[in-house]
């Protein structure tokens, strides 16, 4: 004979109240199926006895009759069983698919030349249609934006050791012309291989320092535009990280035309919602510059969660590569990153401090 399942005492278990339930942040991950949080809890239903995760497909229960468990062996242990829709115990679609896409990246980047697509879903065992939706799903790219991106990281590496010729380093990258590479070699670099391997020596990038409500504040600009805002308490770290970023350019303190900008941008710091219409220099993988531009359409007053960036540039379940694309952000401010907080509000980290990602939200919200 089946025994009754169960039940936790409503007097004795906060969760019981529903109220207590639509609070946590975790049920708002159930609301919205979010895959992003499976493996982190696991949720139970008193009124079936099952338990599932967050992104489990059944039919949405009543929160008085959620309650919520760190693991799945903690919420058999009170005596719930697995759902048989999405199988809590074991891995996933979305985590199988993950796992699948992990392997495509090896074979990638492997590869001596980028390797077609049919070649990589069969490997895989996908049908082509299949792996390259689910591959853009999980990376936030297309293979073959990723074998680009691979490519990209190994000529930086090549000209980086400074071994061998800037032509050995372009074809040992997997380019398999010259001259083709040298067309796009300033959206790959943001300049020339040789200029590049230089450390950008001759190239000019004027830069100011100053104050602001925030401490110190460096503006950097090179020919093609804005290439660097970054704050500290100090200006000598500012001072310090721009001259790693460029170790062989040519560093101009600013003229009064410059000064002017560097007051532009102040003013945009102080009253976000002036706007900044400057050109900005961009560089980043396509992966981050997706990223970048999606930050640059939140408007201010207002924030975005790292898995509803991932939504807009079509790369749902890529939350954690978006949340390294905002972490690489160099141009503080202007690709506002600081808009960016967790799914349930609270703010994550911030490259120039949680404090300063903190008085810039309270300063665009009006607090």
């Amino acid at each position: 004979m089946e025994h009754p399942m169960p039940q936790p005492d409503p007097k004795s278990d906060p969760q019981a109240d529903p109220r207590s339930t639509e609070r946590d942040p975790r049920w708002q991950s159930v609301l919205a199926r979010d895959a992003a949080a499976d493996g982190r809890f696991v949720y139970a239903v008193r009124t079936t006895g099952v338990y599932c995760r967050p992104s489990c497909p059944s039919r949405r229960a009543k929160a008085e009759n959620v309650h919520f468990y760190a693991s799945g062996a903690e919420a058999e242990a009170a005596g719930f069983r697995p759902c048989r829709r999405c199988h809590p115990q074991g891995q996933s679609t979305a985590e199988a698919n993950a796992a699948l896409v992990a392997e495509a990246c090896r074979l990638i980047e492997m590869s001596e030349t980028p390797p077609a697509l049919e070649t990589l879903a069969a490997r895989i065992g996908m049908s082509a249609h299949h792996f390259h939706r689910q591959f853009k799903a999980v990376t936030g790219l297309t293979p073959r934006e990723w074998g680009a991106a691979h490519r990209a990281r190994r000529l930086r590496a090549g000209l980086d050791d400074g071994q061998g010729s800037v032509t050995q380093a372009i074809y040992e990258a997997g380019y398999n012309s010259n001259s083709r590479f040298y067309e796009r070699s300033d959206e790959v670099l943001g300049m020339t291989p040789t200029e590049y391997r230089q450390g950008g020596r001759d190239a000019e990038i004027r830069f100011a320092l100053a104050q602001c409500s925030l401490g110190a504040i460096l503006v950097a600009e090179s020919a093609r535009g804005i290439c660097m805002i970054a704050l500290d308490d100090a200006p000598e770290p500012l001072l310090r990280a721009l001259q790693d970023r460029f170790p062989r350019a040519r560093l101009i303190g600013g003229d009064a035309a410059f000064e002017a900008r560097v007051a532009r941008v102040i003013g945009f710091v102080e009253t976000p919602r002036l706007g900044l219409d400057l050109p900005l220099d961009i560089r980043g993988t396509a992966f981050q510059q997706r990223v970048w531009q999606a930050l640059r359409q939140i408007p201010a007053g207002e924030t975005a969660s790292y898995a509803e960036i991932a939504q807009r540039i079509g790369a749902p379940r890529a939350v954690r590569a978006v949340a390294q694309a905002c972490a690489a952000n160099q141009i503080a401010v202007a690709i506002p990153c600081h808009r960016v907080v967790r799914t349930d509000g609270t703010l994550s980290g911030y490259r120039w401090g949680v404090a300063r990602k903190r008085a810039l939200l309270a300063g665009e919200a009006g607090r």
